[in-house]
């Protein structure tokens, strides 16, 4: 497995991963925290929208284009 796909996995950086493999270390001593997700407070505004748009005509749908296609967040909450 690639070490991006490590550190994009586990949440930790690149240089991280590199200093772990080098050291032989198999898991870390500390454990991230768990954050809330920035999209928490609109997830039943979200969620509400996206329960009427699978009523809809495809053509009529939103689309994830323009910054919320770039949002890493958006992507993994949906």
């Amino acid at each position: 497995m690639p070490i991006r796909e490590i550190a994009r996995r586990t949440g930790v950086s690149r240089n991280t991963i590199k200093k772990y493999l080098r050291e032989g270390i198999v898991e870390p001593a500390f454990q991230a925290p768990d954050r809330p997700s920035k999209l928490d407070p609109y997830a039943k505004h979200l969620t509400a929208w996206l329960t009427t748009d699978q009523r809809k005509s495809r053509k009529e749908r939103r689309t994830a284009n323009g910054e919320a296609d770039a949002c890493r967040s958006c992507k993994a909450w949906v």
